[in-house]
């Protein structure tokens, strides 16, 4: 089965819900880190953006840390902007783990991808958008925000230029501007800079 064309933004708790769903969809994924997102104030900017400009939908686990995460992007993310998707609660554990979780409840890594699947499928886009003219790393390197003297410096500045969190790697910064309008908004955060070349 092909993977599912999601244009909103999906939201798991962590890295392995990520390459999890990665296999099911196609889609911009982000993780909160667990309760890592209660402290990165940069971090909660880019759910707000990312929010407005296309929307988020919110995967966590079926226990009570995951009610936990999902409450708090309720008091954060306008609900017009927020779509809840839900797993169920099925006792077990994930393969690469040793034991379960704590209360014993396979976590979104845990589900299978014909479920998966079927979890996305009525949020999966019909229509193509129009391709944007977008950045790759070679972008950044060519413009000195990747892999030159003072680059992790720059590349900040012009993170924080574009309104996003400034710790990105370079993969990250190149995914963000490509899902906020590619080129236009990376060629625009980089006239704000005023660096020399050295």
């Amino acid at each position: 089965m092909d993977k599912l064309r999601i244009d909103k933004v999906v939201v798991v708790e962590g890295k392995y819900d990520k390459i999890t769903l990665e296999n099911v969809i196609d889609a911009m994924i982000i993780t909160t880190d667990g309760f890592g997102i209660f402290q990165n104030a940069e971090k909660q900017a880019l759910f707000r953006r990312l929010a407005r400009e296309r929307g988020l939908i919110v995967v966590s686990d079926p226990d009570g840390a995951g009610l936990v995460i999902r409450n708090y992007f309720n008091s954060i993310i306008p609900k017009e902007c927020l779509t809840h998707l839900y797993v169920p609660k099925r006792q077990g554990k994930e393969k690469r783990k040793n034991t379960p979780s704590k209360e014993g409840f396979l976590g979104v890594e845990g589900m299978d991808r014909e479920f998966l699947y079927r979890l996305f499928l009525p949020h999966a886009s019909d229509t193509r958008r129009e391709p944007v003219d977008g950045i790759t790393l070679m972008t950044l390197y060519d413009d000195g925000f990747r892999g030159k003297e003072r680059s992790e410096e720059k590349r900040r500045a012009l993170l924080l230029a574009a309104d996003l969190p400034d710790q990105l790697s370079a993969k990250a910064a190149v995914a963000a501007f490509n899902l906020l309008g590619g080129r236009s908004i990376y060629e625009e955060a980089k006239k704000k800079l005023h660096f020399t070349d050295s």
